[in-house]
Parts: C-alpha cells; structure tokens; sequence
C-alpha cells in the first residue's frame, strides 16, 4: 500500500499540470485503451513528462463526458 499512495502522489500532481485530477485521467485511460498500471504512470509522470503529456490528452479526450443533471 505505501507504494500505490507514492505512485499516486508522482501521477496526480503531473494530471493536475493538464487540467486532469488523479480520478479523471485515470476514468479518461481506460476508455482510451491505455492499460498502464500506477506505477508505470509514475515512473512516466517523473522520468518522461512528454509521453505523460501524451497521455493525459489521449485521457481528457477519451474522458466521457459529465453526465446532465436531473434538476431544472
């Protein structure tokens, strides 16, 4: 468990740097077929920012789009 918490720490400030949470670049990745694991995604958010940057706008624009809300 201590190293999912530090991968997660490494992912989420990288998604934060392109307009993504932790949870939407994660919810975006699997639409967009991308099956990385926690770990891989650090080691990418740290060492290769450019194919992280890659990712993360293959996620935003796999991400589905927010569901309409019920209220008028």
């Amino acid at each position: 468990r201590a190293f999912r918490k530090l991968w997660v720490v490494r992912i989420n400030p990288a998604a934060r740097l392109h307009a993504l949470s932790y949870g939407h670049l994660t919810s975006g990745l699997k639409p967009a077929g991308v099956g990385l694991d926690r770990k891989s995604l650090a080691d990418l958010a740290l060492d290769h920012p450019a194919a992280f940057e890659m990712l993360a706008k293959r996620a935003q624009d796999a991400r589905p789009a927010p569901k309409a809300s019920a209220r008028a």
